[in-house]
């Protein structure tokens, strides 16, 4: 069963099988949500815009405020459904935090675990998610408190659920940016668990040197070019990078102290940094504490290329904003329904990055199937909506096999007005597409329903 359809009613309290007409009510109205979210997508989540109509409003209100429902239960769905893909598997667990509600200096967060194939970057699915609330924005004199006392704890919290819910992957890699660079991220990781984080401190090795300094006076292992894409205020440009490395040991800090912590922990610095960049413009310079063991160029270079899949996350965070269902601009004031419909928005969302990512027909892609985004019955109208968005011309012909998400993401791509020839369909594409599919799964729905009725009648 895929996510896209189990997030609100597979399994937990509400059943898993029953079917569409037997469902408990919860399940029923998580179900027409799902619809409803998705035929919504990349508008602004409003529950009236979401219903439809004032039944459909209603529908959802009842779904939304019901205590039965939890936004914990459909995370963990979410999560068991991640975990069966993870088996086998090298996995990446990029965690990162979003604003959802900005209010003054703090506001309301979502801390978000995402599990990445780390062999061919497939999207595996969704390991942990959970809301943070800052007031007033972050609070000083804290360095002294307990780290299970702060709010950075969500770092550690979440490289615990990566070891939990990827326990049967062949491995796991914890991948964070410069918030995470905490001593106790590293004293305290799980077994089988590397890290993978962009230092934000210049911290104190063991022999008293500083991290930052120790690492700029390593000779250049080795060069490479990279091509940086233009973005506002960066043109296009073709960088050149050195690369150092160097094993370290990060000494204990020395203000919240604990007896249960080592005196220093083992780590490698991977430093990849910019030679001379263009006149006025920002050098890129990574500088990357691993604990994977680096003994060469090539094995530093591959902890680089490990850490450019972070960007998978800051996509899923595009899908879920300005560039698709726009959730910052949920108008729900009380938490607990607000937070259970942006759970299900994030779990949609995760749906459309898989396409996304599915849409080149990678070794990845064409190894997972539909059913990792479309429920087992939407094969049949999949294949449907194949036949008559496939044209003539050999480039107008869905080059993937049936059953496979490149499959399924190549119709979606079509039905979202991609014609084939040009360029690469990104999420709005995709998810416009996913809006066309769900509306002609409704009407094949309705007709159904229809004939049955007819049937009986006759």
């Amino acid at each position: 069963m895929s996510d896209s359809v189990s997030l609100v009613w597979g399994g937990g309290r509400h059943g898993s099988s029953a079917g569409a007409v037997w469902r408990p009510p919860p399940g029923k109205r998580g179900a027409f949500l799902l619809g409803r979210l998705v035929a919504s997508g990349g508008g602004k989540l409003r529950v009236r815009r979401l219903g439809g109509n004032r039944a459909g409003e209603m529908r959802l209100t009842r779904f939304l405020r019901n205590p039965a429902v939890s936004s914990e239960e459909m995370l963990a769905e979410a999560a068991e459904r991640t975990a069966a893909r993870c088996q086998g598997r090298p996995v990446l667990a990029i965690q990162d935090t979003t604003v959802l509600r900005s209010q003054g200096g703090g506001g309301e967060y979502l801390h978000a675990v995402l599990a990445v194939d780390a062999e061919d970057g497939a999207i595996l699915g969704l390991i942990d998610g959970r809301f943070l609330t800052r007031e007033g924005g972050r609070r000083g004199g804290r360095r002294g408190v307990p780290i299970e006392e702060k709010e950075s704890f969500r770092w550690l919290e979440g490289a615990d659920q990566a070891a939990s819910v990827c326990a049967g992957a062949a491995g796991v890699t914890v991948i964070a940016d410069r918030e995470s660079d905490i001593f106790e991220a590293f004293a305290l990781r799980p077994e089988r668990i590397d890290l993978l984080v962009r230092a934000a401190h210049d911290r104190s090795l063991e022999d008293g040197q500083g991290l930052f300094a120790a690492i700029d006076a390593a000779p250049a292992a080795g060069r490479a070019e990279l091509d940086l894409p233009a973005q506002p205020g960066r043109r296009r440009r073709t960088a050149q990078l050195a690369l150092r490395f160097q094993p370290v040991r990060l000494a204990r800090p020395k203000l919240g102290r604990r007896a249960s912590l080592p005196e220093s922990v083992a780590v490698t610095l991977v430093d990849v940094r910019e030679v001379d960049p263009p006149p006025g413009a920002a050098a890129l310079h990574w500088r990357l504490l691993t604990t994977h063991a680096v003994t060469s160029a090539a094995e530093a270079w591959a902890v680089a290329e490990l850490y450019r899949r972070r960007w998978a996350i800051e996509q899923l965070f595009r899908t879920l904003k300005t560039e698709g269902f726009d959730i910052e601009g949920v108008a729900i004031d009380q938490p607990a329904p607000r937070h259970r419909l942006v759970t299900a928005t994030v779990i949609a969302a995760v749906c459309i990055q898989q396409l996304v990512h599915a849409r080149d027909g990678g070794p990845g892609s064409l190894r997972r199937p539909a059913s990792d985004a479309f429920a087992p019955e939407d094969l049949p109208l999949l294949e449907a909506c194949c036949a008559e968005l496939e044209g003539k011309t050999q480039r107008q012909k869905n080059p993937h096999p049936k059953g496979s998400l490149a499959y399924a993401a190549w119709v979606c791509a079509r039905l979202g007005g991609w014609t084939g020839y040009y360029g690469k369909p990104g999420p709005v594409v995709m998810l416009e597409g996913w809006l066309e599919f769900q509306a002609r799964k409704r009407g094949a729905d309705l007709l159904s329903r229809f004939h049955r009725a007819y049937q009986h009648d006759v």
